[in-house]
C-alpha cells in the first residue's frame, strides 16, 4: 500500500465534490401496489420530484410522472402519493391537487379541484373512495372524494387544528386518523380517533359515530393501522417514555402494550406519510424500525404473543432505515436504507427461508470507495448540570492523505429543533471529514431518538440548552485532543442556524467562524410569520406570548447581533416561508454596519433548504472558499 501524502488539514482533495453532492438523488418514499408485484418510489432530481415504478419480475425501472413535480405541501410536506390496483394517486406540486394516473397509461387526470392543499391520499379497500388530508387558508380537515374525481370532495372530519395519517378499515366502512390542536406539536400530545362511514346512493360517505380512542395529556400517538381481520387497531404510543407498539381491541375496547423497549419506533411527525411499522398480510406480525442512539434496525413483533425480535437479513449492513412498506401479499417488504459508507437506496427484502435483498434504485453512482469514508463514533459528554449529551464524531479521514497536529473541526447542529442526526449516510459530514476536518454532529438536549424525556428537556430552554450543548461539544473535542481549539467552526440550518447565531453572539471567540443556513434570528417574527404547523411551537420550547416576551428578546440573535464579531457566512433561499428571508437580511444589515467579516448568499427559487442541483454545487463551493479563507489559512 502506498504511503499517504502529507497535506494540511482542510486541504485534502476528496472524491465527494460539490458537483457530486449536487447530482445525488433524493429517495424519499417507497410503496407497493396492491398486487404485491409492483414497487413505486419517489425520486428527487434537482428541484423536481417524480415517481418511478418497477415490477418484481425484473423489468427496468420506468418513470411514471416525467414532466410533473410530485410534492405535497401541507406543513413540511410528505404524504405525496399512494398506489392501488395499478393506479397511482399523487399530489401535483403546481396545483396542490391530487391526480390519478391510470394503469392504461396516458395523461393523468385531476381527482380533486385545485384549491387549498392535499396530502396523504389513502385509497379504500374497494378502490371507490380516496381519503386525504386537506388544508385551505390554515383550516385543516380530513376529506373524501371518489377515486375517479367525478364528485365534489367533502369534509369527513374537521374542528381539530391538524390531521395526519388517515387509514382504512378492511371493511371499507370505518377509518382512523391522528389529530391534535395548538399549542401542541404532534410529539407533545395527539389524539387517536376512529369513525364509521355512512353511505347513500349517489353521494359521498359521511362520518358518524366518531370516537376518540386515546387522548391522554403528556402522551403522543401515531401511525394507526387496522389488522387485516379488522378486529384490532395497532398504533404507536410513547406512554412510559418511549415510542412503542400498542393494540386497541375494537370489541373489548382494551388498550394493550405490545413492545416494551427502551428505544423509539416512531419519529417526530414533521411530515405527513411517515411509516415506521407495517403489518404482515396475515396480521400475525408487525414489522417495525427500531431506532436507538442514531442506529436503526428491522424488528418484528408477533401479535399473537411472545417477545419482539430483530429480523436477521442483509439489511443489518445499513444503519438507517425509513419508510417501511410491507407487500400486501407474500413475504416481501421494501424501504429506503443507507449506511455510513452507503448512500440511500431503495431496497426490497424477500423474507422467505433465506432472506435476500434486491436494490431497485441508488441515490448516487456510489463510485467513492468504502475506505474513503470516515466512520462515525457515538460519543457523550456532560453538560454543566450533569446531563449526558449525545453526538456522532467523524474523525478526519482519507486513504491517500494525512496531516500532523490537531485538525480543524466543524460542529454540526441539526434543525428542528425536535430532530436528530442518525448514523446513516451523512453526505455533509463526510464532505468535510474527507477534506481533513473533524466533524461533531450534536444531538443536543431536545433531540429525538433518546426517549420522550430527552425531547422534553428543551421545554422552555431553546436558545439555552442547544447552545450550551454545541459549545460543550466544541470543548469536548478540543479538551480531548480531537480538534484544534483555534480552528473550531459551528454550522447549522433553520433551528440549527438559530443555534449558530446565538452561539456566536453569546460565546464570541469560541468558534473561529460560523456557517448559518436560513437561520432564525428573531423569535418574535418567527412566531407571527411562520407557517401554521409551527406557529405555536415556541409556546413550549420558549414560552407563550406576551408573558415570555423578555425571553424572546433575550434569545433572538437580532437583539444581540452587536456581539457577533467572528467571521460568518449566511445562506438563504428567497422563497423560504418557514424562515423568511427577512430573518437573514436583518442579521446581515447589522454585520455590514459594523464591518464584521461576513458573506451573504441568497439563492433565487429556493425555499427552506436547497433542491436545485446548481444551488447545492454553488453552496458547497462557497462554504469551502469561506473555510479556506477564514479557518484553514487564518
Amino acid at each position: 500500500m502506498a504511503a499517504k501524502a502529507t497535506l494540511a488539514y482542510g486541504l485534502w482533495p476528496s472524491p465527494l465534490t460539490p458537483i457530486s453532492m449536487s447530482l445525488q438523488r433524493r429517495l424519499s418514499d417507497v410503496q407497493w401496489d396492491t398486487d404485491g408485484r409492483t414497487l413505486v418510489w419517489q425520486e428527487g432530481r434537482s428541484d423536481q420530484n417524480l415517481l418511478v415504478a418497477q415490477t418484481m419480475e425484473g423489468g427496468a425501472p420506468r418513470d411514471l410522472t416525467e414532466g410533473q413535480n410530485v410534492r405535497a405541501s401541507v406543513g413540511y410536506g410528505g404524504g405525496d402519493f399512494a398506489v392501488a390496483h395499478g393506479c397511482v394517486y399523487y399530489v401535483d406540486a403546481a396545483t396542490k391537487a391530487i391526480h390519478r394516473l391510470a394503469p392504461s397509461g396516458g395523461a393523468s387526470a385531476p381527482v380533486t379541484p385545485a384549491f387549498g392543499a392535499a396530502a396523504a391520499p389513502t385509497v379504500s379497500p374497494d378502490e371507490r373512495w380516496l381519503l386525504y388530508v386537506h388544508s385551505d387558508h390554515e383550516v385543516d380537515s380530513l376529506a373524501i372524494v371518489d377515486s375517479e374525481g367525478a364528485l365534489w370532495p367533502q369534509k369527513l372530519a374537521f374542528g381539530a387544528d391538524f390531521y395526519m395519517q388517515p387509514t382504512w378499515h378492511p371493511d371499507g366502512q370505518h377509518i382512523a386518523w391522528i389529530e391534535w390542536d395548538h399549542p401542541n406539536m404532534p410529539w407533545d400530545h395527539a389524539r387517536l380517533v376512529v369513525a364509521a362511514l355512512e353511505e347513500a346512493p349517489g353521494v359521498l360517505p359521511r362520518a358518524i359515530e366518531v370516537r376518540v380512542l386515546r387522548d391522554q395529556g403528556g402522551v403522543s400517538v401515531a401511525e394507526p393501522q387496522f389488522t387485516p381481520d379488522g378486529r384490532n387497531l395497532i398504533y404507536l404510543c410513547d406512554q412510559g417514555g418511549w415510542s412503542n407498539l400498542w393494540r386497541y381491541d375494537l370489541e373489548s375496547e382494551e388498550h394493550v402494550q405490545l413492545t416494551f423497549d427502551s428505544a423509539d419506533i416512531g419519529l417526530p411527525a414533521w411530515r405527513q406519510g411517515i411509516r415506521t411499522h407495517q403489518l404482515s398480510p396475515d396480521g400475525a406480525i408487525d414489522f417495525y424500525i427500531r431506532s436507538s442512539r442514531g442506529q436503526s434496525s428491522l424488528w418484528a413483533a408477533p401479535l399473537g404473543g411472545g417477545p419482539a425480535y430483530p429480523v436477521p437479513s442483509p439489511l443489518e449492513r445499513y444503519s438507517n432505515l425509513s419508510q417501511l412498506a410491507v407487500a400486501p401479499c407474500g413475504r416481501r417488504l421494501a424501504l429506503v436504507a443507507s449506511g455510513n459508507g452507503i448512500p440511500p437506496r431503495v431496497v426490497s427484502l424477500d423474507l422467505q427461508d433465506s432472506p435476500t435483498e434486491r436494490i431497485h434504485a441508488y441515490s448516487s453512482a456510489e463510485r467513492v470507495p468504502s475506505d474513503a469514508f470516515s466512520t462515525p463514533q457515538a460519543v457523550q459528554w456532560a453538560s454543566s448540570d450533569g446531563d449526558a449529551i449525545h453526538g456522532l464524531y467523524y474523525p478526519p479521514h482519507s486513504p491517500a492523505y494525512q496531516s500532523g497536529g490537531r485538525p480543524p473541526a466543524i460542529i454540526l447542529v441539526h434543525g428542528g429543533p425536535t430532530g436528530h442526526v442518525s448514523a446513516g449516510f451523512n453526505p455533509q459530514a463526510q464532505f468535510f471529514a474527507m477534506r481533513g476536518f473533524a466533524v461533531l454532529a450534536v444531538n443536543y438536549r431536545g433531540s429525538s431518538g433518546y426517549g420522550r424525556a430527552y425531547i422534553q428537556k428543551l421545554r422552555g430552554q431553546w436558545g439555552v440548552y442547544d447552545v450550551e450543548d454545541a459549545v460543550g461539544g466544541a470543548h469536548f473535542l478540543a479538551d480531548g485532543g480531537l480538534a484544534d481549539p483555534r480552528r473550531l467552526v459551528i454550522m447549522g440550518g433553520s433551528a440549527g442556524g438559530f443555534t449558530v447565531l446565538l452561539a456566536l453572539a453569546n460565546h464570541p471567540g469560541v468558534f473561529r467562524a460560523g456557517i448559518c443556513m436560513y437561520g432564525v434570528s428573531n423569535l418574535f417574527t418567527l412566531a407571527t410569520d411562520t407557517h401554521k404547523f409551527e406557529s405555536h411551537y415556541l409556546d413550549s420550547i420558549v414560552g407563550p406570548l406576551p408573558e415570555a416576551a423578555a425571553l424572546y428578546r433575550e434569545r433572538s440573535a437580532i437583539y444581540r447581533s452587536d456581539r457577533i464579531v467572528d467571521p460568518i457566512a449566511i445562506f438563504q433561499g428567497d422563497e423560504d416561508r418557514v424562515v423568511p428571508r427577512e430573518q437573514s437580511d436583518s442579521i446581515v444589515a447589522s454585520l455590514r454596519q459594523r464591518g464584521v467579516t461576513h458573506e451573504y448568499h441568497v439563492y433565487p427559487g429556493e425555499g427552506h433548504g436547497w433542491r436545485k442541483a446548481e444551488t447545492i454545487g454553488q453552496f458547497y463551493e462557497a462554504v469551502m472558499r469561506f473555510l479556506r479563507n477564514h479557518v484553514v489559512f487564518s
